[in-house]
């Protein structure tokens, strides 16, 4: 391999990764972008009960939630990319089945009804983030 193919490869994975960092990112800016604008302004106490205690949902307890959820997703597509045939397409049926499931947790919250479109909202920003996000147009 000549040093231009080396050069090339590492600008495409350097660009790659930038991307998918960009894409994590803009995930969990528009989950606390939902949170900033309900929470404090709206009036909406985004609350979820655990059993007998309810949990507040803060700013940080979103950034968290969805970078991790960001992060995990950027890992299994890159394992997929390793493993199989066809990874964007394989992430993606993935991807979309953790997030229908993930929209469980909100749907049985016990919180209230604006509460828990709020918790929705901010499961489908970052789901969809993701799943559009990550893989890239070019991997389809």
């Amino acid at each position: 391999m000549t040093n231009d193919m080396q050069q090339s490869d590492t600008t495409r994975t350097t660009v790659r990764r930038t991307r998918r960092a960009i894409t994590v990112g803009a995930g969990a800016a528009g989950a606390l972008l939902l949170w900033v604008v309900n929470d404090p302004w709206a009036g909406v106490d985004l609350a979820v009960r655990q059993g007998d205690t309810t949990q507040h949902i803060g700013p940080a307890a979103v950034v968290v939630a969805a970078l991790v959820a960001g992060l995990a997703a950027w890992g299994l597509l890159a394992l997929l990319e390793r493993t199989v045939r066809r990874p964007a397409r394989a992430f993606r049926i993935i991807a979309l089945i953790v997030l229908v499931l993930s929209l469980i947790g909100p749907l049985g919250s016990g919180g209230g009804i604006s509460s828990r479109l709020v918790l929705l909202g901010m499961h489908l920003t970052v789901g969809i983030a993701l799943i559009i996000g990550l893989p890239g147009r070019r991997n389809c």
